[in-house]
């Protein structure tokens, strides 16, 4: 009597590779992650200060996984224009990975070369042009709370009143809206305890401001956070 052979089971022709199975496992595993997330990794970067002061659940879900993010075009101008700047001043450029965006990437030749220019053009026309800084670029690690925050000062110049101000270059536009703003300030309060923290200055001693190349204007904003308000945006948030 012959036997017939088992029919081969149909092949899977929608997923071969077994992806849809992945993707399925991972959204998943997203779903049963807490809620609200407090982890918070030992060091930080400024930008991820900034970015817990804008959205905390947001941010400490994305410090907890990181994803690779391929820098866009403004990402990638605001490095040249940066690189730019160390150069007009004759520093010597020592910039980290993390510290710019779209360094990583390190090809700054694909931003435009036209707007690269007139952002050029319109520093050495601002009043920062025609100065020099005490510095450019300044590394710096601190604590705040229980927390390692790493960062880097664009500029520092003296003041004629024997005060200091750390100035941050920006290539794009300010912020719209009082929350926006005061969102903003985080980064120009932990530069303002940087400085003063490393050269054992009075923080009223130092100023600290966002100077936007485009329209030329130059923002000191009233009020910035202290070394308390800092450490409190990495404290885990109360229910």
């Amino acid at each position: 009597r012959a036997v017939a052979d088992a029919a081969p089971e149909p092949a899977d022709t929608a997923d071969p590779y077994g992806w849809a199975a992945e993707v399925e496992a991972l959204l998943a595993e997203r779903a049963a992650a807490p809620a609200s997330p407090q982890g918070l990794p030992a060091q930080l970067s400024v930008s991820a200060l900034v970015d817990l002061g804008r959205d905390r659940e947001g941010a400490v879900s994305r410090l907890r996984r990181r994803l690779p993010t391929r820098p866009d075009a403004h990402a990638l101008l605001g490095t040249a224009f940066h690189d730019w700047v160390q150069r007009f001043y004759g520093a010597e450029r020592l910039f980290d990975l993390d510290d710019l965006p779209g360094a990583v990437d390190g090809d700054v030749g694909r931003a435009d070369a036209e707007e690269l220019a007139e952002l050029q053009a319109a520093f050495v026309a601002s009043p920062w042009g025609a100065r020099t800084p005490v510095d450019v670029e300044v590394p710096f690690e601190m604590a705040i709370g229980a927390h390692i925050v790493r960062g880097r000062i664009d500029a520092v110049f003296a003041d004629a009143d024997g005060g200091i101000t750390v100035v941050d270059w920006k290539t794009g536009a300010p912020p719209e809206g009082e929350e926006a703003r005061r969102q903003a300030a985080i980064q120009l309060g932990v530069y303002r305890f940087a400085w003063a923290a490393l050269h054992g200055r009075s923080e009223s001693q130092v100023r600290a401001a966002f100077h936007y190349v485009r329209t030329g204007d130059t923002v000191v904003p009233d009020d910035l956070p202290g070394p308390d308000e800092l450490a409190a945006l990495l404290e885990p948030a109360r229910g």
